[in-house]
């Protein structure tokens, strides 16, 4: 009987974790997303739609450039070897 590993190669462990930050992006914009809404603006102010929309359109961008980032390291050439 072959003796299993006990750690993973450098490699393989970091394509895993890239994986899991990938599966992870979809929440993370769903809490980005929902930040606004929970922003309780103080007694007597008016709430912008402005800020709020700026707001979002930062997220989404943050979120388009994670996920460009993640694309690219993980169809990086090396590390196939699981």
């Amino acid at each position: 009987m072959a003796k299993r590993p006990l750690y993973l190669a450098r490699a393989s462990y970091r394509r895993h974790r890239l994986i899991d930050a990938a599966r992870l992006l979809p929440v993370l914009g769903a809490v980005l997303f929902i930040l606004p809404v929970l922003w309780a603006p103080r007694p007597g102010e008016v709430r912008s739609l402005a800020t709020d929309g700026l707001y979002v359109f930062a997220a989404w961008g943050l979120l388009i450039l994670g996920a460009r980032l993640l694309v690219r390291a993980l169809s990086a050439p090396g590390g196939e070897g699981d």
